[in-house]
């Protein structure tokens, strides 16, 4: 399967998920020193191979669809970001509900451990804390760059960054990583969320800063 048929597959995999919604959402697929990027503002659960947009690792844009009302992914900036700091062969940006309320949940940091699903994240063991860093939205996507960098600068061992009130972008070495930690991820947000509204305490939760996994 080419990369463009898989990430035609996928979306419509992570619509069924409730990921990708509404034309919100993105994937793209690395591919050697191409990146291969959805359009924005299509369906994403009707795509077509053929209305791919191809760039270079360094941003510029080497091949678009024919269609002229095709547009590059909104993402697109905020990809080649985790593209170019962790070398990332896929990245996928959520709408997920779960994302979203936890990003509510938590200040500047959403925190949990001792839940199985933290081993399908690559580094991590159950008994390890996961911490992801929240950055706040901005009314223009492209205007989310800066932060997200900024981010993934302050936690090297993350593979995931979350946009409150909005979403998360998720990366892995390849597009198999990606949809992993993607839904390893989604698990443990809803299960945050679940603990929360159930009054399950976890002292692992913490909305203070953990400088220690910032500097691993």
């Amino acid at each position: 399967m080419s990369n463009a048929s898989l990430i035609c597959d996928l979306a419509r995999q992570f619509y069924d998920l409730g990921w990708v919604t509404g034309t919100g959402g993105g994937i793209c697929i690395r591919d050697g020193d191409h990146v291969l990027i959805a359009p924005s503002g299509v369906q994403k659960e009707r795509m077509t191979p053929d209305q791919m947009f191809t760039f270079s690792v360094d941003g510029q844009l080497l091949d678009r669809p024919l269609d002229p009302a095709l547009r590059p992914s909104e993402c697109t900036a905020l990809f080649m970001t985790a593209i170019r700091l962790r070398d990332a062969g896929a990245v996928i940006h959520s709408h997920s509900m779960h994302a979203m309320i936890a990003s509510l949940l938590f200040e500047r940091e959403f925190v949990i451990s001792e839940i199985e699903m933290i081993k399908g994240i690559e580094g991590m063991s159950f008994h390890d804390r996961l911490v992801v860093p929240i950055i706040e939205n901005t009314a223009h996507e492209c205007d989310l760059a800066a932060s997200l960098e900024a981010a993934i600068r302050a936690y090297p061992q993350t593979k995931a960054v979350l946009v409150r009130r909005h979403g998360v972008y998720v990366w892995g070495r390849d597009w198999v990583s990606a949809k992993t930690h993607a839904e390893c991820y989604d698990y443990l947000f809803r299960a945050a969320a679940e603990m929360r509204r159930l009054g399950v305490s976890d002292a692992s939760f913490s909305s203070q800063p953990t400088d220690a996994y910032a500097r691993r």
